[in-house]
């Protein structure tokens, strides 16, 4: 009788086990977004679930309307020039947003950056940023750092929305109007040509060869 017991419990044991390995993964529902969005209802969670870019769009949209940026607005889906949103920050300079929302595995590459800067002059826009879910490629924090584009990654946009649950909202300006790192102070570092620029040699050989 105890050998059929311990029998039972080990083909018991061997089923739930077998239960789990096979048991599909719960998938989180999409996180939709309405109209009337609520930024103080929203977190990390709810972006990383967000169906597409558009919505994070709308919610950043509807974050700075709370934060107080009375002029901010979405430019339209379509021939955005590489901006999301547009507003005025606290010493009067316009800015223009570039929105990404991606995944954690999947970093920001330099074209957001490409895409932004040269925006700003459609817009009239003295500052740029781009705010993601993720974080960026190094060669896009380069190129941000010598054209002054402010990057706010997955970190920052974390603590932005943390500050404005706490009612902080001049913590989150901060965060967002804060200076870009800049790799250059000054042109003159362009007199010093000593400075290493990486050249296609396969072209200079095409040319010098005449084909």
């Amino acid at each position: 009788m105890s050998i059929f017991v311990i029998v039972c419990v080990v083909v018991v044991l061997i089923a739930l086990v077998l239960l789990r390995l096979f048991k599909k993964p719960r998938v989180q529902e999409p996180y939709k977004v309405t109209q009337n969005i609520d930024p103080y209802k929203i977190g990390i969670n709810e972006i990383d679930r967000m169906e597409d870019g558009k919505d994070f769009e709308m919610y950043l949209f509807r974050l700075f309307q709370c934060l107080g940026y009375g002029d901010a607005y979405k430019t339209q889906d379509s021939r955005d020039f590489g901006t999301d949103l547009v507003f005025t920050d606290r010493e009067g300079y316009r800015n223009v947003i570039q929105a990404k929302r991606y995944a954690i595995s999947n970093p920001v590459g330099l074209s957001a950056v490409q895409e932004v800067y040269s925006s700003m002059r459609f817009y009239r826009a003295k500052k740029s940023i781009v705010i993601t879910s993720s974080k960026y490629t190094t060669s896009c924090e380069q190129l941000a750092s010598y054209n002054g584009v402010k990057l706010l990654d997955r970190n920052d946009l974390i603590k932005m929305i943390e500050l404005f649950k706490e009612q902080q909202h001049s913590k989150v300006k901060d965060i967002i109007e804060a200076e870009p790192y800049l790799s250059l102070d000054s042109w003159d570092d362009y007199r010093n040509n000593s400075k290493v620029i990486k050249k296609d040699r396969k072209a200079e050989k095409l040319i010098a060869s005449g084909n």
